[in-house]
């Protein structure tokens, strides 16, 4: 199996700064703390009600993706992630098709935001185009990161404080709507579903499938394992309480929303068009519009800020790539002043603004970039359980095998359930980095 690379004479080291709340704020600005506001009602009309109960359900298939990576940093305590866990499980060939599918999500999930935050300010302030928000975000965010990664990380952590914030008032809000009026469905239905026009659990793993994908980012923290002070346990660590805790905000607050939702699943399965702004109703409901306005505005600054999150955790694996020869050597340079790898930042940057400026000027730009990046995602998390079965199945570790298994069986039957255009994309994708890995060798890189 393939070693970990070190830093050549000509690149430094990363520099190792960023504390366990740190890489907690990193894993649930990539997340987003209110992360099921825009597929509420869409996953509340696939399960009949039962959509905190898909959240649970989420939160567990995606505690089989915690642990691989928690048991991977570990063993490769390395900037990169899954290309290097899967190089060092797997082989060369298997690290760099991980580490190239892992482009198309961290590249991408970052343009989502950024697109996602400048129609989201248009709405608020339309005398600025969607596209001239979204280029604004991507500058901002790429000069706090070029700024170095801690001073990054206080930045993310005041805007996380804010999003929490507005979470809480939605809590309070929902808690004092439910005490004065009571709810509108049974207190159990968001765990067992309305009853009118049940579909059985077929329904609820089908809405699961789709509520995973709200989780998507947790797993940069491990991207900052070369930067983290305390070891790879720390990092771990990490990993796993994003995961938990984002997990407990996306079940309470789907929890209320769901007893409070002015609009019955079998209504929002009729008329699709009203999926979208389901949460959005719920809160005008609850505590008027003020409220709606507030988390209009918290989602708007907070993709941006997840946007930041992603493009750092893109930087880190432009970096390992490069430090291994498998990109451009040139990006595996370390900034001496800020101690960030600046070109590889810049390089992030300059694909996701080119991304995401493309789909703000389509009317159908987001629909086109999500699809696409779920599949990125989907298939860095199956080369991840790959990578702890590869690395685990020659030491006789086989308890440590099992849930990875479980974790792979999951993702397959997302990955099965994605759209054809992303699967197509998908493989376009997977097969240029066959090109490139082969133009790589015959150039005779390592």
């Amino acid at each position: 199996m393939a070693e970990p690379s070190t830093p050549s004479a000509g690149d430094r080291a990363l520099r190792r700064t960023l504390s366990f709340r740190d890489l907690v704020v990193y894993g649930l600005l990539f997340v987003a703390p209110m992360a099921p506001v825009g597929v509420f009602g869409a996953l509340d009309a696939r399960s009949h009600g039962a959509v905190a109960l898909v959240y649970v359900l989420a939160t567990v298939a995606m505690g089989c993706t915690a642990y691989s990576y928690a048991q991977m940093v570990r063993v490769v305590p390395q900037a990169g992630s899954v290309y290097a866990y899967a190089r060092r499980g797997l082989g060369d060939g298997a690290g760099f098709v991980a580490g190239w599918m892992a482009l198309l999500d961290y590249l991408l999930i970052p343009a989502v935001a950024y697109l996602f935050s400048g129609i989201a300010m248009h709405a608020l302030v339309p005398a600025v185009p969607a596209w001239g928000w979204t280029a604004g975000a991507v500058l901002v965010t790429t000069a706090l990161n070029l700024s170095g990664v801690r001073v990054a990380a206080r930045a993310g952590f005041v805007v996380l404080a804010v999003e929490v914030a507005v979470l809480a008032v939605f809590v309070g809000a929902a808690c004092v709507a439910l005490v004065q009026d009571g709810p509108r469905r049974g207190w159990l239905s968001p765990l067992t579903g309305t009853g009118t026009g049940a579909g059985g659990w077929g329904a609820v793993v089908g809405a699961v499938s789709v509520a995973v994908l709200s989780y998507l980012g947790f797993d940069a923290v491990a991207s900052f394992a070369e930067e983290a002070a305390g070891g790879p346990r720390k990092v771990a660590r990490a990993v796993l309480t994003c995961l938990a805790v984002s997990g407990l905000l996306f079940v309470v607050q789907t929890y209320l929303a769901a007893l409070l939702a002015v609009v019955p699943p079998e209504r929002l399965a009729a008329e699709p068009g009203r999926q979208g702004a389901a949460f959005y109703d719920t809160v005008d409901a609850a505590a008027g519009r003020w409220l709606h306005h507030v988390v209009a505005a918290s989602k708007a600054v907070g993709a941006a800020f997840a946007a930041l999150a992603g493009q750092a955790a893109a930087g880190r694996l432009l970096y390992a790539m490069a430090r291994d020869r498998r990109l451009p050597p040139g990006l595996a340079k370390v900034d001496a002043g800020s101690g960030v790898p600046r070109r590889a930042l810049l390089g992030a940057a300059a694909v996701t603004l080119a991304a995401a400026v493309w789909a703000a000027r389509r009317p159908d730009g987001l629909d086109r970039l999500v699809s696409v990046v779920d599949v990125g995602a989907l298939c860095a998390f199956a080369l991840l359980h790959l990578s702890v079965v590869g690395w685990f199945r020659v030491r006789g570790g086989w308890r440590r095998v099992l849930v990875p298994v479980v974790g792979l069986a999951v993702v397959l039957t997302v990955l099965a359930t994605a759209a054809r255009p992303a699967q197509v994309v998908g493989l376009v994708w997977l097969g240029a980095g066959g090109v490139v890995l082969w133009v790589r060798g015959r150039a005779g890189a390592p």
